[in-house]
């Protein structure tokens, strides 16, 4: 290439055309640093000076036919706009194309976006085109649009295949663009972590054999066929810990869980193959305090249990990991996770919001690919990623995908391309990799790690493999999947695989390999060998009780009223230049008063006080749910906003006397993933208060998984302890179906074990009385979940409204005898149980009814329901020498709310000769009735039949 000697000639005529766009980013660099040029170009430029478009002369079009002419060569622009769309493409599609099936069962795709030919275009007219105007910012080793779009495809349709046109965020976007086809297409492993690596895989493979082998029969839902999986999450650990996270939590189903306890928890071979050995177990006796490892009264099967292990990372460094524990609801654990990690992040020892730091702790959530997609607990999980009272700096996710869920295959269990398409709505950049080629499964992981530490959110990826064996060891697949399971049996093992790819580089001999695979199989049979030694020498444990009601929360320190008073002051202060909606400054306003003598509080106004006065003794808080800030029933207002700009103020981030935060977040429209959340952020960080409140208890039901294998049971099955509180609005107003029950009865059914409290309280100090209490015992053994069936129409009942007094003085009380009721306890015939809202409608019913003296009547409100305060009730019935019927009466229909849960309690403390009976609702299969008429026909008559004097009954009383 010359530039000619005549100075007339023109000396850029060489370079019309697609090339002059480089020449002047050439000029650019050669201004700035002539030697940052190739020499060609430097004396280029020192003869000629400036190209055309610096010159002022008009710059030759693109494409031009010749020197001169103007008239621009079609051809060519339409080739490079073929061209920009052909790269696009493939980086959108190249997944379709890529190399990440190791059986090689997926259905293939149509990958004609990917051809050339799609576009019109040739190699020849690939390469007559610049690699710059084809691919910007080309390498340097890529000299035009042939060789610019063959290097793009090689990177998009591999054994690593990426999906992230759908992340809108540019940076982002380029960032991904770089890593995947300027920076991986680069990396290489060295021999000693090439090894490393192969040991991994060996252990991954040896383990889940020697189980096979030793313990015959036994399910244990292992992960061959994905082996590298143990590889790539702690490969995940590790480069997290090295980007300075301090706390790992993790969550998976129970493939591939014992390998993950094993080789990235940690837990011992011994202790794994102990809990084989012994199981199934033998008949043991819980009186004797004997417990077994499956039995069904206590504890968890071996693959649904978590651990925990701490490791340096350098001299000063320490991580902590934590493998959550899992029932067989495989994703439901997934925001029990991100609560965890979430309370690990913030820091709650100070008033105002917690501070949060994402640096402090990430997590990693293995899930399967037919539970991804298939359950929604997945995609709310997702949406609350970034919002701001859930948000966590990114989890690691990986679909664990075996292409099968128990017997059905993809083609029947979801309706999109990928397992992991849900997460593109989500804006998760996605890398689908080849579980046969370990080196790029690694390289995921570090790409995964690095995103979420630079840009904190999430990130997944697609480990796509086989399942060696059925659902579990015990089942055949080939009844189902005859074809598929020829092609696992004649398919080799990664780790035989990765072997002689390291062998055929001559990274190590193949009597190296198989002396490193002996010595993983050594050090299992000497475990194992431990274990039949100490056959019958190991302790058994059993799960620790709870106290006795009557036994906790009895040393709550009381608040003083002059304290209450002061608090009180502090709560109806706001901001000079804060404009309170008129409204409701005038609600607010009337609280400044009502704890003079002879005024009372409702139960908002309690609620509050609660509040403060547990932040006051160091306790820090955090509530959610989807209306919290003002509730449903606009009772709490603990967020205010300013009717001229919308600025937000919550009175309890500035209270003087607060010594801990206090975290109050509106929740998105969920129910499980809210709760699974919370409760996760309870058991990491249990000396913090946690409430959960519905918007309607009767919502409640939507999150019935985490309630029944999380909530109720996790001290029972995990020795998970939690003080979770839930406040579920509950009452009968003539609403309809869906928003008067929070099923009461199923709570009570779920009561075992003492493993929570269960409550419906008739009056505002009884509920201050009962929050302290429950802040009280969240780091103790006591500890507990509480449920409260909360208020709707009581909250501003004048009769549910307490004094200052009651706050200040007593404590919470198991049950509350009716007031004026049971003078004359010599002639009390009737006794009414009753609980919540249908305590309050029986006195106002009483007050009301004119039929003449109530002595032969006596009512007992049931505060606690669960645990049953079968003392207190008895004491008051000893008090009672005439009576002969104690009848229970309720609301809901008479199969649902406590009647079931109480009549056998009732029978077994009643005297001899009184009967126990049922007032209420008939059976029903809806929880009301949606015509406010009959509700309220149905709500008088069951007062009437309460009221309603037994002449049958003969007593002292001479009725």
């Amino acid at each position: 290439m010359s530039a000619g000697n005549d100075q007339t000639q023109n000396p850029w005529a060489s370079y019309y055309g697609p090339n002059l766009g480089y020449v002047q980013e050439q000029y650019e660099l050669y201004k700035q640093n002539p030697e940052s040029v190739v020499a060609e170009y430097r004396d280029l430029f020192a003869r000629w000076g400036e190209p055309p478009q610096y010159a002022g002369q008009q710059r030759a079009p693109i494409g031009a036919a010749s020197e001169g002419t103007s008239h621009i060569n079609a051809k060519v622009l339409q080739n490079l706009v073929a061209a920009g769309k052909f790269v696009w493409n493939i980086r959108a599609f190249g997944h379709l194309a890529a190399d990440i099936d190791p059986l090689d069962i997926s259905p293939k795709s149509n990958t004609k976006m990917l051809d050339a030919a799609t576009y019109g275009l040739t190699a020849a007219d690939l390469a007559g085109l610049p690699a710059e105007l084809v691919w910007t910012k080309a390498p340097s080793d890529v000299s035009n649009g042939l060789e610019a779009i063959e290097k793009l495809r090689k990177a998009y349709t591999g054994t690593l295949a990426y999906e992230f046109s759908h992340v809108h965020n540019e940076e982002e976007r380029l960032w991904l663009k770089q890593k995947v086809e300027k920076e991986i297409p680069e990396i290489s492993m060295d021999a000693e972590e090439r090894k490393k690596l192969l040991k991994k895989l060996y252990e991954a493979e040896q383990f889940e054999d020697f189980l096979q082998r030793t313990f015959v029969g036994q399910k244990r839902f292992s992960v061959e066929g994905n082996d590298v999986l143990v590889a790539l999450v702690d490969e995940m650990v590790h480069e997290l810990s090295n980007d300075g996270v301090s706390h790992i939590l993790m969550g998976m189903a129970h493939r591939g869980r014992l390998n993950i306890l094993a080789h990235v928890l940690g837990k011992p071979y011994s202790k794994i193959f102990s809990e084989f050995h012994h199981s199934p177990n033998k008949k043991l006796i819980p009186s004797e305090g004997s417990i077994g490892i499956n039995y069904g009264w206590t504890g968890d099967v071996k693959y649904h249990l978590g651990a925990n292990r701490s490791f340096k990372n350098g001299e000063t460094v320490e991580t902590r990991i934590t493998l959550a524990n899992n029932p067989s609801h495989l994703e439901f654990v997934n925001p029990v996770v991100e609560g965890f990690t979430r309370a690990a992040q913030d820091d709650r020892s100070k008033p105002g919001y917690p501070q949060q730091n994402l640096e402090a702790a990430a997590s990693i959530i293995m899930h399967g690919d037919a539970a991804f997609p298939g359950e929604g607990i997945v995609a709310e999980t997702l949406n609350i990623a970034q919002l701001t009272g859930y948000s966590h700096g990114g989890t690691l996710h990986i679909i664990v995908n075996n292409r099968i869920g128990f017997t059905t295959e993809s083609h029947d269990s979801r309706s999109t391309h990928y397992a992991s398409d849900v997460a593109k709505g989500y804006e998760i950049p996605i890398v689908h990799v080849n579980a046969d080629d370990p080196e790029a499964v690694i390289t995921a992981a570090r790409m995964a790690s690095e995103y979420r530490t630079v840009f904190k959110k999430d990130f997944l990826i697609d480990l796509v493999g086989y399942r060696k064996y059925g659902h579990n060891e015990t089942d055949d697949p080939e009844t189902t999947q005859p074809l598929i399971y020829r092609k696992v049996k004649a398919h080799p093992t990664v780790s035989r695989i990765y072997a002689d790819k390291l062998v055929a580089a001559g990274v190590i001999t193949e009597a190296e390999a198989e002396a490193l695979k002996q010595s993983v199989i050594d050090t299992l049979k000497a475990a194992y060998e431990e274990v039949k030694a100490r056959d019958g020498k190991e302790p058994v444990h059993q799960t620790p009780s709870l106290p006795r009601d009557q036994e906790f929360g009895k040393d709550v320190q009381a608040v003083s009223v002059e304290t209450l008073r002061e608090i009180n002051t502090e709560l109806l202060r706001w901001p000079d230049n804060f404009t309170v909606y008129p409204k409701l400054q005038r609600i607010l306003e009337r609280r400044a008063t009502a704890l003079n003598d002879g005024e009372k509080l409702d139960w908002g106004h309690a609620e509050t006080l609660a509040f403060a006065t547990i932040l006051a003794d160091g306790k820090p808080i955090r509530i959610s749910g989807q209306d919290v800030e003002r509730a449903t029933f606009a009772h709490r207002n603990l967020v205010l906003h300013d009717a001229e700009t919308g600025n937000t103020f919550s009175p309890l981030h500035q209270l003087p006397q607060a010594k801990a935060s206090f975290a109050i977040h509106n929740s998105p429209l969920s129910e499980a993933a809210v709760l699974g959340f919370e409760y996760g952020y309870n058991v990491h960080a249990p000396e913090t208060l946690v409430i959960w409140e519905a918007q309607y208890g009767d919502f409640t039901n939507v999150a019935q998984v985490l309630i029944d294998q999380f909530i109720s049971a996790g001290r029972s099955k995990w020795q998970q302890k939690s003080s979770l509180v839930m406040l579920l609005p509950h009452g009968y107003e003539g609403q309809g179906p869906e928003h008067s029950s929070a099923r009461l009865e199923r709570f009570l059914q779920l009561s075992g074990e003492e493993n929570w409290t269960v409550a419906n309280l008739s009056s505002a100090a009884q509920y201050y009385h009962l929050l302290r209490r429950q802040a009280s015992i969240t780091e103790s053994e006591a500890a507990r979940p509480l449920i409260v069936m909360a208020p709707k129409s009581l909250i501003r009942n004048p009769r549910v409204a307490s004094s200052v007094t009651e706050l200040s003085e007593g404590s919470f009380k198991l049950v509350v005898e009716q007031p004026g009721l049971g003078a004359r306890p010599d002639r009390v015939e009737r006794l009414v149980l009753a609980t919540g809202k249908m305590a309050i409608d029986i006195e106002e019913a009483i007050e009301k009814d004119e039929s003449g003296d109530k002595d032969w009547l006596h009512v007992v409100r049931v505060e606690q329901l669960y645990p049953f305060p079968d003392k207190e009730i008895k004491a008051i019935i000893e008090r009672l020498p005439s009576l002969k019927e104690i009848v229970w009466v309720q609301e809901e229909p008479h199969n649902m709310g406590a009647w079931s849960y109480m009549e056998p309690r009732v029978r077994k403390i009643a005297p001899a000769g009184a009967s126990v009976s049922y007032i209420g609702r008939p059976e029903r299969s809806s929880t009301a009735s949606g015509f406010q008429q009959v509700h309220a026909f149905e709500q008088q008559h069951i007062l009437l039949q309460t009221l309603k004097y037994n002449p049958s009954l003969t007593t002292n009383s001479g009725r």
